[in-house]
């Protein structure tokens, strides 16, 4: 018997909308900075791996290259301890892949756009 999580596809927002990438790099940073703690931002629905992966997946190549720069943005986002990453089962070989904002840094530093540009 199969388990998956309460989390439904009709309840998650895929990063590809209708005319192309709906959330990119800009938009998931734009979403880090303002996002209040515990906030939650699906990024990706699907196989993440597959998916990013031109030899196996079935996204058009700029969908998977959008796919890769956000996936990549949002691990340098979890490295920078602003967001947790975790993944939910919604089907077979499905998943909703999210980002829940963390509390922001209160140390002086810099600010958090030069965070996340001096991560990448």
């Amino acid at each position: 018997m199969a388990r998956h999580s309460i989390l439904r596809a009709t309840g998650v927002v895929s990063i590809f909308g209708a005319a192309g990438p709906a959330l990119d790099e800009v938009g998931l940073s734009a979403w880090i900075a303002q996002a209040a703690p515990g906030e939650t931002l699906v990024y990706h629905r699907g196989f993440l791996a597959v998916d990013a992966t031109s030899v196996i997946s079935k996204l058009p190549a700029e969908q998977q290259r959008a796919l890769r720069l956000v996936a990549s943005a949002a691990l340098r986002a979890a490295e920078q301890g602003l967001v947790h990453l975790v993944q939910a089962r919604i089907g077979p070989d499905q998943f909703a892949y999210i980002a829940i904002a963390r509390a922001k840094p209160r140390q002086a530093g810099p600010a958090l756009s030069m965070r996340l540009l001096e991560a990448a």
